[in-house]
């Protein structure tokens, strides 16, 4: 009756989707149990790309359930734009594969609204959020007035809260950020449209996750942003809103920690993140595009829900220790260790310089962090292209050296390593 929890050990993009699409090859179930469609995953099959929002990365395999939790909002257009998606090109994403927790907090217009507002509000001090009305909805949903999708099953009570709701935050975007109103009306209509199509893809998610387990059936729980995200446990106030943890994972689906049987944090072999903050080991120039991509590639770090070039940096241990204590990492997975392919030399950051003493711990306080100087040590490079290599034995000496610096620093062993961008492009470290 395993749990396997998947957690973004940065600041996301890590490369969650395509390890949860091959670990979902050996799981029953694939459920999503944080964050909204600001997050994306990305699943490359063959010439095929699947760029994820909403629904499980294990959507992809056949014979696989998928969930998502209590812990996730839902902007229900961005769920059935998507879901016409993965029909049109041959995927079964019928209600008997797909269940949405009756628990999970629904996105609407005025969200929406609030959140660019609120951006716009903040000029230079604009935290970088999606836009999509995350932050919001979660707001809502802390001070008990949001609206959950179990409101699709009574379309007089949908109605009636979605009007409640637009009217109330149109009082907020009037008179305090002079944006013009949103029609309720409109919105209920829209929303009892919604209503039809996802009534049947409703269940009591944290039931199924137990039926599963008690059944003694795989749970993977797949996760959204990473650890430096977190809204307790990131770099606040440059955050999401929700817990991208594995105790996020836990309450997000309903479930409790003895199931675990594995907990596996991804990490890039260098570091990127999207939005302002402070980023100790943050490149310009040359170096940040060697990293990031042109962009003509759909694995270059650009956002893929937002478009925008990710910030770069070599890898920060400082940051990957971090997640291993928030997260009791068991395992690592490595991703992107072909981009480093061709360089001379890679730096890796094993700890702070902060007034003059070396420490290892990312500080509470932004201001302190932002006077942190990252400490490098420098490992040697490889020329070789490692993208068709499948063994790690067949990998050049120092790719491995650098693979075994990695474990050996953070003292999580590296399960998995990816060397490109497609579903095969893994290397199994037993």
């Amino acid at each position: 009756m395993p749990l396997n929890i998947i957690i973004g050990s940065q600041w996301g993009d890590e490369g969650k989707g395509r390890i949860t699409d091959l670990l979902a090859a050996e799981a029953d179930v694939v459920a999503r149990f944080s964050g909204g469609d600001n997050a994306g995953h990305t699943v490359t099959i063959g010439e095929e790309v699947f760029k994820l929002h909403l629904i499980p990365s294990g959507i992809i395999h056949e014979g696989v359930s998928c969930l998502i939790g209590n812990g996730v909002v839902l902007n229900p257009a961005v769920l059935l734009r998507e879901m016409d998606m993965l029909a049109e090109r041959g995927v079964n994403v019928s209600p008997q594969r797909l269940k949405i927790s009756h628990k999970a907090h629904l996105i609407t217009p005025a969200h929406i609204a609030l959140d660019e507002a609120r951006e716009l509000d903040r000029g230079g001090g604009a935290i970088g959020t999606t836009k999509r009305g995350i932050g919001p909805a979660y707001t809502d949903k802390t001070c008990r007035a949001g609206l959950r999708a179990g409101l699709f099953t009574d379309p007089e009570a949908l109605s009636k809260n979605i009007h409640a709701h637009i009217e109330t935050h149109n009082r907020t975007l009037t008179k305090i950020y002079g944006v013009d109103p949103l029609n309720p009306r409109e919105v209920a209509a829209e929303y009892a449209d919604y209503a039809r199509r996802l009534v049947p893809y409703l269940a009591d998610c944290d039931l199924l996750v137990d039926d599963a387990l008690q059944e003694g059936r795989t749970v993977l729980a797949e996760g959204a942003q990473g650890t430096l995200l977190d809204i307790d446990h990131g770099t606040y106030p440059f955050v999401t809103s929700s817990s991208p943890t594995a105790g996020g994972a836990l309450t997000g689906l309903g479930v409790g920690p003895k199931h675990v049987a594995r907990i596996l944090g991804v990490a890039k072999v260098f570091t990127t993140r999207v939005g302002s903050g402070p980023f100790p080991t943050e490149l310009q120039g040359e170096q940040a595009t060697r990293l990031r991509g042109s962009g003509e590639n759909p694995w270059d770090e650009y956002g893929t829900t937002t478009g925008r070039p990710r910030r770069v940096g070599w890898l920060d241990l400082v940051i990957l220790h971090h997640a291993r204590r928030i997260n009791s990492l068991m395992e690592l997975v490595m991703t992107k260790l072909d981009i480093l392919s061709g360089l001379e030399d890679i730096p890796v950051c094993t700890a702070y310089e902060l007034d003059g003493k070396q420490i290892q711990y990312i500080p509470a306080d932004l201001q302190t962090l932002a006077r942190c100087r990252p400490v490098y040590e420098i490992l040697p490079g490889w020329e070789q292209d490692i993208m068709n290599v499948r063994q790690l034995s067949r990998l050049p000496l120092n790719a491995r050296r650098y693979v075994d610096f990695i474990a050996d620093q953070t003292g999580v062993p590296v399960s998995y390593v990816s060397v490109g961008p497609g579903r095969d492009q893994s290397i199994v470290i037993q």
